[in-house]
């Protein structure tokens, strides 16, 4: 019983720690994409504050919130 819960544990870490990690490559695909894009002025501005904001989160923990604005940047890019 106790290595049933040990394991679940261990495995809600590793899964965290996965989810964590993924903010940096969206941040990568957004900066990749930005110089190239096709959109209007305003749209970029909001693409570069979401991508601020996506990072933002990400320092505080927030990696929810964080992946949210981040691809929301992402689709406004077409990536």
């Amino acid at each position: 019983m106790l290595r049933s819960v040990l394991f679940a544990f261990l495995l809600s870490l590793v899964s965290a720690t996965a989810f964590a990690n993924s903010c940096p490559s969206i941040m990568a695909a957004i900066d990749a994409a930005v110089p190239t894009a096709t959109l209007s002025e305003a749209d970029m501005t909001k693409v570069k504050a979401l991508r601020v904001k996506g990072e933002e989160l990400h320092a505080a923990g927030d990696h929810a919130g964080s992946e949210a604005a981040l691809n929301e940047a992402k689709k406004m890019l077409g990536i």
